[in-house]
């Protein structure tokens, strides 16, 4: 109904068109040409200057309007410490070409007014004038080197890359379809090196697992932090299309270009709550979230900082948003210690895994940091449930009382922890799953427990503070109804007998 409504108005619209040049020319046979000429003349001059009115203060009003959006004023203030020198640089652009802008549309008009069709009138020929052709080539030029050079020192300004010496952090933002893998540095701060051609299902950036510093970088979930007033370096690439790596708050836009890496960097200046707090005292953010629901949040309450792609790079474009969370120093921290390396939680001891089967440097400092604050906590602790610690890196070859060579490092840990802890006496005790005969497994979990007792003898820790003590398969953990289970309930565990002098 609505296509035909719009096509029987196209029509009629044709036949008054048709029906107005048939009056017009009826008009002039019965005036004669030169008298429908010259009152034609006169009022499409008078039509171009009241166009000319029309046009104009149409054009400072929506600029009036729009002048948050367009120059980046109250709500849309930048959020970065380079914003405002970017939007000084588009106000003093806009400002110029707004100047040019308006003279040459009154002078476009007015002179169809002044020089409209008049009987008698005859064009004037000016065939050079030096005067006017260097005011309109000088001009110009000058203008445009004062954009130009202000236009170069905001880029070198906001390009300028990190000196080494500087405090900053370093993320790196990959675009594929749909979506951005953001990657964060592990504690040592510095990204792991990638190769496009180590990209499997798991592995989709292409991270190199044999680079350590790899090992403990970071790939968070949908909501990105960062700590207000740090600089922020940005690694910004592409997997498959062009994308565009877009912080509109943070007049941040850079795109993302397969194969070709660049960067971006800048420091937020707001956090979120800041941001928030400011976005109160405008009446359009003062307005429920949703329309459909009066009483619920304001849209100041709700607002997000966000990263977008700026590129259309397909169907599924609109999925490529991500909040971005701009917090204190002291939030960020807490909000980084709980993020895990994406190797050791998606990759270690897979397939894929290239160094399986050995212990990293990391995990030896990892371990013993936790194995630490585990024991501190066992010894503090007036709860006999938190006397009982397992040592989950202790491993036996299949079938027998032989320590692996990986156990050592869990060892040494309870070694130090004895050290450190001279008054304690504990029980080690040797746990099987229920595979097997139960006598067996009482007599190897036994054994097992011995040899444990053995290695902490080796390093100096009295016999008389240890208990060793097999218990088989009699105390699981779970039900023995799945190998995973299973090999949870194949374990040693030590438990704090007594303590006596604890420091």
């Amino acid at each position: 109904m609505t296509a035909l409504i719009i096509l029987l108005c196209v029509l009629l619209i044709a036949i008054v068109l048709v029906q107005i040049g048939k009056v017009t020319e009826l008009t002039a046979q019965i005036k004669g040409e030169r008298e429908v000429l010259r009152d034609n003349s006169k009022w499409n001059g008078w039509l171009s200057l009241g166009f000319m009115v029309v046009f104009l203060v149409s054009v400072c009003i929506s600029a009036w309007e729009y002048k948050n959006e367009m120059m980046g004023y109250g709500p849309h203030k930048a959020a970065s410490a380079h914003g405002g020198a970017l939007d000084d640089m588009f106000h003093i652009t806009l400002v110029l070409t707004g100047i040019v802008f308006v003279i040459c549309h009154i002078a476009l008009f007015w002179f169809a007014y002044k020089y409209r069709w008049q009987e008698g009138r005859k064009a004037q020929f000016i065939a050079h004038d030096n005067r006017l052709e260097l005011i309109w080539t000088a001009v110009p030029a000058v203008v445009m080197t004062i954009l130009v050079v202000r236009g170069l020192n905001a880029w070198n300004t906001v390009m300028a890359d990190i000196n080494p010496n500087e405090d900053y952090i370093e993320i790196e933002a990959t675009g594929q379809q749909f979506n951005w893998i953001i990657r964060y540095p592990g504690p040592d701060g510095k990204l792991g090196t990638r190769n496009f051609k180590l990209t499997t299902a798991n592995n989709q950036l292409g991270m190199d697992f044999t680079d350590p510093k790899t090992w403990d970088d970071v790939i968070p979930g949908q909501e990105l932090y960062l700590p207000v007033g740090k600089k922020v370096r940005v690694r910004i690439t592409a997997k498959d299309v062009l994308h565009n790596f877009y912080l509109p708050h943070f007049r941040v836009k850079m795109d993302a270009v397969p194969g070709m890496p660049t960067y971006f960097i800048f420091t937020p200046v707001k956090t979120t709550a800041e941001y928030r707090n400011e976005l109160r005292k405008y009446e359009d953010f003062n307005k429920p979230s949703d329309p459909a629901d009066p009483t619920g949040p304001k849209r100041w309450e709700k607002f997000e900082y966000e990263l977008a792609c700026a590129e259309l790079c397909g169907k599924g474009h609109y999925s490529m948003k991500r909040i971005l969370k701009v917090v204190s120093q002291e939030e960020f921290d807490a909000w980084y210690k709980t993020q895990e390396s994406f190797y050791l939680t998606q990759i270690r001891d897979k397939e894929d895994d290239p160094n399986k089967g050995k212990v990293l440097d990391m995990e030896v400092r990892q371990r013993a940091q936790e194995f630490s604050d585990n024991m501190k906590k066992a010894v503090e602790s007036a709860n006999p449930a938190d006397k009982t610690l397992t040592l989950n890196h202790i491993n036996f070859e299949s079938g027998s009382a032989t320590l692996t060579a990986n156990s050592r490092y869990e060892l040494d840990n309870l070694v130090t922890g004895l050290n450190a802890y001279s008054g304690i006496t504990i029980e080690v005790a040797g746990h099987t799953d229920n595979s097997g005969d139960p006598s067996a497994n009482l007599a190897l979990s036994g054994a097992r427990a011995a040899a444990v007792v053995k290695y902490l003898t080796d390093r100096g820790i009295s016999a008389g503070r240890l208990r060793p003590k097999g218990y088989g398969d009699t105390r699981p953990l779970v039900a023995n109804d799945t190998e995973e289970n299973r090999a949870k309930n194949r374990r040693t565990e030590f438990t704090i007998l007594g303590t006596s002098n604890p420091l």
